[in-house]
């Protein structure tokens, strides 16, 4: 009795009432509620904190999936669940929030930005495109396809942190785990759920995972995902790198102060006879070890094409929460455009640090700085 006056009291709440009235919007606004909440309060991917909320998104997400496709069956009429399927569609898009506003955070550790600006961006124009089209057909495609979009990141995350290793064996453990999880799901949201055999095509469905799966495997091969749960947390052209009593003295020129995306001056200022060095800082989880290479590139501007001049290695181990670092220095050098990558053993991308070498007496470094790490 208790239970049925606390269900008619919601039911007539403000809350359902502004939910009914903004119905166009609540998708969006579940999406962006499940953002801010993670961003305000995931920190690391190896914290226990960290690892329960990622899984009981991905469950809940799981579990939200196959409610809402069975719903259109009448699956809940005369259970409890029927009093709260309304909301099923939100929920999904409150743990499709939750779980890509996550994997931004721990992307967004890295100098390098432009993945996952990209990674987000991908993620809101297929929240959007599945709003759109939220009563064709291919919502159910889109719902399918965003949904191993994410457990694939999920489990690229989980599993090295879970090991304790980072391998291209590790990364096809990962896919293949999601795309098992992902495909279970389908079939069984498809031999339950009448109305989803009417609208889809199962060979398409699965057509379209298989797809996304050898894309992102395809992305991988060509360097062009970051290799997660590593980040760059600092990635700095120098003037010298001192170590002094556990820590490191970094020399370098500061940008202008509305150059808020980058901390050191793309235009490198060398003196006679000195040293060029590359400072780093590498977030990596707990017990987790792993080689680390700068590789240094020269841009010739007469064949107009860069030149590899030296690849130099170091190994990390994590659980340092301000990172593991490190640098690498060149002694001879010509002026111009360089480029540092930070890569790993398997010439994964971690970050690429731009800058220009001037030789020119008669300038000074500008602005110079030291700071501690």
């Amino acid at each position: 009795m208790r239970f049925k006056r606390t269900y008619v009291k919601f039911r007539n709440s403000a809350f359902r009432n502004f939910i009914r009235r903004h119905e166009k919007y609540a998708p969006l606004l579940f999406f962006i509620g499940g953002f801010i909440f993670d961003t305000l309060t995931l920190g690391r991917i190896d914290r226990v904190y960290d690892l329960t909320v990622l899984s009981l998104h991905m469950t809940f997400l799981t579990t939200m999936l196959y409610l809402f496709n069975l719903a259109e069956d009448g699956k809940w009429i005369g259970t409890f669940l029927e009093r709260f399927q309304e909301y099923f569609p939100l929920a999904v898009q409150f743990s499709f929030g939750g779980l890509s506003s996550a994997y931004v955070i721990y992307f967004s550790r890295s100098v390098s930005m432009s993945k996952t600006i990209s990674f987000f961006v991908i993620l809101v124009l297929l929240l959007l495109a599945n709003e759109v089209l939220k009563r064709r057909i291919s919502n159910k495609y889109l719902q399918f396809g965003i949904y191993f979009f994410i457990s694939f990141t999920f489990f690229a995350f989980m599993i090295p942190v879970v090991f304790k290793e980072m391998s291209t064996t590790i990364f096809i453990i990962s896919g293949l785990l999601s795309l098992s999880i992902t495909l279970g799901l389908i079939i069984l949201v498809y031999i339950k759920s009448p109305s989803t055999k009417a609208e889809i095509s199962i060979t398409k469905v699965i057509g379209l995972v298989l797809t996304l799966y050898l894309s992102i495997n395809l992305f991988y091969y060509f360097n062009l995902i970051p290799p997660v749960p590593l980040a760059l947390d600092e990635g700095i052209v120098a003037h010298s790198v001192q170590k002094e009593n556990g820590n490191y003295l970094v020399t370098y020129e500061r940008d202008d102060w509305y150059i808020f995306w980058r901390d050191h001056r793309l235009q490198f200022i060398q003196q006679p006879d000195e040293k060029v060095f590359v400072f780093t800082s590498i977030f990596a989880p707990t017990a987790i070890k792993k080689a680390i290479f700068h590789r240094w590139k020269w841009y010739n501007p007469d064949s107009k094409e860069w030149e590899e001049t030296d690849k130099i290695g170091f190994d990390i181990t994590g659980g340092r929460n301000a990172g593991f670092r490190g640098y690498t220095y060149k002694n001879n050098v010509k002026p111009g455009t360089w480029q540092v990558d930070v890569i790993t053993e398997e010439e994964l991308v971690l970050g690429v640090i731009d800058f220009e070498i001037i030789m020119n007496p008669d300038l000074q470094p500008k602005r110079v700085v030291q700071r501690k790490f």
